[in-house]
């Protein structure tokens, strides 16, 4: 069974975020799935992966709060793959997951700039508990605020001013022009908007809804140095005109 796959839970898209995205990188296809299944009943989006070239197609793709990455994979080893992402400048809180118990193991991982580490078997609290407190430590050392010409976002509020007033937003308008504005000038697909703004599945709710979603946006942003610009086939991009 390929491990690689959305956990979502059934409920009303409407208005909903989640509470965190997070990728979790394991090949026991058991302990993946109960762990999503229970990420999923307390509003925590998991993506699956059961390999490191899994893991690294998500990356490549997709956005997280924080990563749970197994030691031993099938085609590599998980402090690899650790060891790559922060070469690359990737800073995004990571939890080592492994049955590997022996403090060379631990020391190794903490040395290659993981921020926690969890020994097998754990208890699932305990692991929602200390992922819930990487990524607020890592939100309280980011800069609470995004800059882009007249435009102010602020993360933590999900709020956003313009040439010093405040921007009327939903909480939907709000997660979609965070995904812009971390990202300004690069074009992001509608596959890639879709998949950060819509984390619970719902048989109503289709691509088409970026479109709408963006053309609110647009209309807050009118009359402003600031604009979402669309490329056909690509996708969209925020940029300051100014």
């Amino acid at each position: 069974m390929n491990l690689s796959q959305t956990c979502h839970a059934p409920d009303a898209w409407h208005e909903r975020t989640p509470e965190m995205r997070v990728l979790m990188v394991e090949d026991a296809t058991d302990l993946a799935e109960t762990v999503s299944a229970r990420f999923a009943r307390v509003g925590i989006a998991c993506d699956l992966a059961a390999t490191v070239t899994e893991a690294e197609d998500h990356l490549a793709v997709q956005r997280y709060d924080a990563l749970v990455l197994d030691i031993n994979l099938p085609d590599g080893s998980g402090t690899d793959l650790l060891r790559r992402l922060r070469t690359g400048g990737n800073r995004t809180p990571v939890l080592m997951l492994t049955a590997l118990v022996s403090v060379d193991n631990r020391v190794d991982a903490l040395d290659l700039r993981a921020d926690d580490y969890l020994v097998k078997p754990f208890d699932q609290r305990e692991l929602e508990a200390r992922l819930r407190a990487l990524v607020r430590r890592e939100a309280a050392q980011k800069s609470d605020t995004i800059q882009l010409g007249a435009l102010s976002y602020s993360p933590s509020q999900m709020s956003a001013t313009l040439d010093g007033e405040k921007v009327t937003l939903t909480r939907r308008e709000a997660a979609l022009l965070e995904l812009l504005v971390r990202f300004p000038e690069q074009y992001l697909s509608k596959e890639r908007l879709y998949d950060g703004l819509f984390a619970f599945d719902d048989a109503d709710v289709g691509l088409n809804a970026i479109e709408l979603y963006i053309a609110r946006l647009r209309k807050r942003l009118a009359g402003s140095s600031v604009g979402i610009e669309t490329q056909r086939g690509v996708g969209y991009r925020i940029v300051d005109r100014g």
